[in-house]
């Protein structure tokens, strides 16, 4: 899956450079050209890279075929049963998102009760949203993310919209995709359950470019 979306965007780049999309989001976010297009290859890259945490013991799924409309519309191929689950942080669905927001706090005036307002309400939908699907892991329909975070951070951020949208559109993914699901993992006999990675690595990757450009 990761590989599809990267020769996606790579056929699709051009295009965008060429409608001025990609620049479009990189200046709402205080990135020049080259900074965005950085931003941009270290998610898509990273995205390969997990670092190991922890190993935990896995239950063997009851995998459920009656739903099988779930599993597609997640995109997510089932995985075998090993007997143990790998806890590991996705580089670029994880670590390069945390590290961006930082920066963009550190360089926006945002109000601290607007980012926990926003984190938390994108947390709560995110969460809602996700299903843990045995064999696989957790997984999230793709576009509820940035589509989310780019209402709350419209209603609530102003002319600082964009970096919000960013912000509580990736922490919320993370947090109420991953973090909040970590106790779901040892019932789901996954091979690798990855921080920021499988499923929700398209939703938290998305909101970069799209929760911006939706601001």
């Amino acid at each position: 899956m990761h590989l599809l979306i990267f020769v996606l965007l790579l056929v699709c780049l051009p295009l965008f450079v060429q409608l001025g999309l990609i620049s479009l989001a990189f200046d709402k976010l205080g990135l020049s050209m080259s900074q965005g297009l950085l931003l941009l290859f270290a998610s898509l890259f990273g995205s390969a890279l997990n670092m190991p945490v922890i190993t935990i013991q896995a239950e063997r799924p009851e995998l459920d075929t009656s739903k099988p409309g779930l599993r597609r519309l997640l995109r997510l191929p089932p995985l075998p049963f090993t007997g143990q689950t790998l806890i590991a942080v996705n580089v670029g669905g994880c670590l390069v998102p945390i590290v961006f927001s930082a920066s963009l706090i550190s360089r926006f005036p945002l109000a601290i009760q607007d980012m926990v307002l926003a984190i938390a309400i994108t947390t709560a939908i995110c969460y809602a949203a996700s299903r843990p699907v045995p064999g696989i892991g957790i997984g999230m329909p793709i576009f509820i993310a940035p589509i989310t975070a780019a209402i709350i951070a419209m209603m609530i951020g102003g002319e600082l919209a964009a970096p919000l949208a960013y912000i509580c559109g990736t922490l919320g993914v993370l947090i109420g995709a991953d973090l909040l699901r970590m106790k779901d993992v040892a019932q789901l006999g996954a091979p690798i359950a990855s921080i920021g990675g499988a499923g929700t690595f398209d939703g938290i990757f998305l909101t970069g470019i799209v929760a911006v450009l939706l601001t």
